[in-house]
C-alpha cells in the first residue's frame, strides 16, 4: 500500500524541479544577446526532451539498478525493472529522478551559449543524460562506492550541480570565447546581457522550485523525523540563498562602486546551489555561513574564470553551478549538525573529520571524471560534426543562423544594433543650428544666447538629453503651447566619450549612455522661445547636460485632413 502524502509530495516537487527549466531559460535568455534568445529557449527545452527520453531508456538503470563493482547500475532498457522505492509508486521516482537529470544537462547551455552549433548541444546533452549523471549519480546516490563511504550530497550540489558545472568548464574551454569576448591582449571586454528583467523572473522561478529540489529530496511527507528534515531544508535553503545575495551585492558594492544587479542575482543562485548539500544536516546558522562563503566566493570566481583562465561563460554557470557545488559540498564536512555518530558530523560539531575527507575526495573524483570524459566528447564532436558555429553565423545571432528566426522579440520596437548588441542612433544627415546647452551670466540669471533661426519659417527642434530631465522640459514646453512633440528613447555620447562602468566585473567604456531625444515642430510659438525655455530647463552645466538641433522644414502635411504648412499645424 502506498502512502498518498509521500506519493503526492514526491510527484509535487517533481514538478516544481521541472519548472526550473523556465527559470534556467529565463537566466540565460537575459544575461546573453537579444539575437541569440530563440536559441537558448530551444536548447532548454531539448535538453529536457532528449534527457527524458535517454534516462528512461537506459540512465536510470545506469544509476539506479543492481550495483556492479560500486560503479554503476546494471542497465536496464527502458527501465522494465523499476525497484519498488517503498511508500511511493515507483514511477513516481523515475519522473522524480528524469527531472534532476535534466536539471544537470541544462547547466550547460549557458556557459557554452551564443556559438555551439544546435546539433552538437542535442548530442552532448544527450550523452551527460545518458551516462556522464547516472554513472556519478549512482556513486552517490545510487548505492555506489561514494555512498558506501558516507558521502553526503542530499539533494545534488555535487551530484546535480558540480556535475554541470565541470561539464560547462569542459565545453566552454573546448569550444573557445565568443567573438569580441577579449582584444588582442587577452583583455576581456564586457558583452552585455539584453535583459535583466528576464534575469529576475529567472532567479525568483528558480528560487521558488528549490524548495521542491531541496524539500523534495526527503521524498517523504511522513513521520516526525522526515517533516522535520523537509523543514529544515526549507528554511536552510532560503536563509543561505538570502544571506549570499546580499553578500554578493556588498562585494560587489565594495568592488565596484555600485552594487552589480547581474552579480548580484548570481549571488542568490550560489547560495541555493552551495546549500543543496547539506539541506538537511546543518543548522539555519551553518546555512547562513555555507551563504555568506558561497556570496563573497561568487564574483571572485566568476573574474578568475574569465580573467585569468580566459574562459567565456555569458553567464556565470561555472562559477555558481561547479565552483559553489564543490565548495558547499566540502562545506557539509564542517556544518553538518545531524547524524548518528562522529563519523556524520561537520569538524564544527563534534566530527573526528571522516565526513570532512569523504567530502572532499567525493568532489576531486567526480570533478576529474566528469572533466576528462567529457573532454574527449567535446573534441570528438569538433572533430565530427562541429561543435562551432561559424564566424559570420555568431554574429548574425543563432536565432537566424540556426533556426531561421529573425528575431524572437517581432511584436517589440527596436533601435539598430550594432555587432556588439548596443543600440544606436543615428545623427540626421543635415543641421542648420546645432545649440550647446550653455549658460551666459554677463545678462543676468535668464540671460540665454540667442541662437534661433528665422521666426517665420516652420521650424524643427530635436532635443537630445539626459532621462533625469525629460518630465521637467515636457512641462515647460507645456507651458510655452507646445502640445505636440515626439520621444524616443536613444543612447549617444558627446566629446567627453562617455565613462567607464563594470559588467559581471569586467570594465567597459560607456561610450553610449542613455539619452532622450524629442522632436517638435513650431511655427506660431518662436523659436527663440523653445529654446531658451528647453535650455533653462536642461542646464546644470556637466558633461552630458545635451544638445538642441534646429532645422528648417519645408512643409508639413497632416495625413487625416490633407491640410498642409500652418493648417496642418492647428488641432481647432
Amino acid at each position: 500500500m502506498f502512502n498518498p502524502n509521500d506519493t503526492m509530495w514526491v510527484l509535487l516537487a517533481a514538478a516544481l524541479v521541472f519548472f526550473m527549466q523556465a527559470g534556467f531559460a529565463m537566466v540565460e535568455a537575459g544575461l546573453t544577446r537579444a539575437k541569440n534568445t530563440g536559441n537558448i529557449i530551444m536548447k532548454n527545452l531539448l535538453d529536457f526532451c532528449i534527457g527524458t527520453v535517454v534516462f528512461w531508456f537506459l540512465g536510470f538503470g545506469i544509476m539506479f539498478g543492481e550495483d556492479i563493482g560500486g560503479l554503476f547500475g546494471k542497465p536496464d532498457l527502458f527501465t522494465n525493472g523499476l525497484a519498488d522505492p517503498g511508500t511511493y509508486p515507483p514511477l513516481a521516482f523515475l519522473i522524480f529522478q528524469t527531472v534532476f537529470c535534466a536539471t544537470a544537462a541544462t547547466i550547460v547551455s549557458g556557459a557554452m551559449a551564443e556559438r555551439t552549433k544546435f546539433i552538437s548541444y542535442c548530442l552532448y546533452s544527450g550523452i551527460i543524460s545518458l551516462l556522464i549523471y547516472p554513472i556519478t549519480g549512482h556513486w552517490i546516490w545510487g548505492g555506489g562506492w561514494l555512498s558506501s563511504l558516507g558521502f553526503h550530497d542530499f539533494a545534488g550540489s555535487t551530484a546535480v550541480h558540480m556535475v554541470g558545472g565541470v561539464a560547462s568548464f569542459t565545453g566552454a574551454l573546448v569550444l573557445g570565447p565568443r567573438i569580441g569576448k577579449y582584444d588582442e591582449k587577452g583583455k576581456p571586454k564586457a558583452i552585455l546581457g539584453h535583459n535583466m528583467a528576464l534575469v529576475a523572473l529567472g532567479v525568483f522561478i528558480l528560487w521558488f522550485c528549490w524548495f521542491g529540489f531541496n524539500g523534495g529530496s526527503t521524498t517523504s511527507a511522513t513521520g516526525d523525523d522526515s517533516l522535520f528534515t523537509m523543514s529544515n531544508a526549507f528554511v536552510t535553503t532560503n536563509l543561505a540563498a538570502a544571506t549570499a545575495t546580499v553578500a554578493a551585492l556588498i562585494f560587489s558594492w565594495v568592488k565596484y562602486k555600485k552594487p552589480d544587479v547581474s552579480m548580484t542575482f548570481n549571488g542568490a543562485l550560489a547560495g541555493l546551489v552551495a546549500v543543496t548539500a547539506g539541506a538537511d544536516t546543518v543548522t539555519p546558522t551553518g546555512a547562513f555561513f555555507i551563504g555568506l562563503i558561497a556570496g563573497l566566493l561568487i564574483i571572485p570566481a566568476i573574474e578568475f574564470i574569465d580573467k585569468k583562465l580566459k574562459v567565456d561563460d555569458p553567464v556565470g554557470a561555472i562559477g555558481v553551478h561547479g565552483v559553489c557545488g564543490a565548495v558547499g559540498t566540502i562545506l557539509v564536512g564542517l556544518f553538518a549538525a545531524h547524524g548518528e555518530n562522529a563519523d556524520e558530523l561537520g569538524l564544527f560539531y563534534g566530527g573526528n573529520g571522516k565526513l570532512f575527507g569523504v567530502q572532499i575526495l567525493g568532489v576531486l573524483v567526480v570533478m576529474a571524471f566528469v572533466g576528462v570524459v567529457m573532454f574527449g566528447v567535446f573534441h570528438l564532436l569538433k572533430r565530427t560534426v562541429g561543435l562551432r558555429v561559424k564566424r559570420e553565423e555568431e554574429l548574425a545571432g543563432l536565432d537566424i543562423a540556426e533556426h531561421g528566426l529573425a528575431t524572437s522579440y517581432a511584436g517589440f520596437a527596436a533601435a539598430p544594433v550594432t555587432s556588439d548588441g548596443i543600440s544606436v542612433t543615428r545623427a540626421p544627415a543635415t543641421v542648420d543650428t546645432a545649440v550647446k546647452v550653455e549658460y551666459h551670466n554677463e545678462g543676468g540669471a535668464d540671460a540665454f544666447v540667442d541662437y534661433s533661426v528665422d521666426k517665420t519659417k516652420f521650424t524643427k527642434i530635436v532635443i537630445v538629453a539626459n532621462p533625469s530631465k525629460f518630465d521637467d522640459l515636457k512641462t515647460a514646453l507645456n507651458n510655452i503651447g507646445i502640445t505636440g512633440m515626439t520621444v524616443t528613447n536613444v543612447m549617444g555620447f558627446g566629446m567627453q566619450k562617455g565613462h567607464s562602468e563594470y559588467y559581471r566585473g569586467t570594465p567597459m567604456d560607456v561610450n553610449l549612455l542613455p539619452k532622450f531625444k524629442m522632436e517638435i515642430v513650431v511655427c506660431k510659438i518662436p523659436v527663440i522661445e523653445v529654446v531658451n525655455t528647453a535650455k533653462k530647463v536642461l542646464f546644470t552645466g556637466n558633461y552630458g547636460d545635451g544638445k538642441i538641433f534646429v532645422y528648417d522644414v519645408e512643409n508639413i502635411i497632416k495625413i487625416r485632413t490633407n491640410e498642409e504648412g500652418y493648417d496642418a499645424l492647428q488641432d481647432d
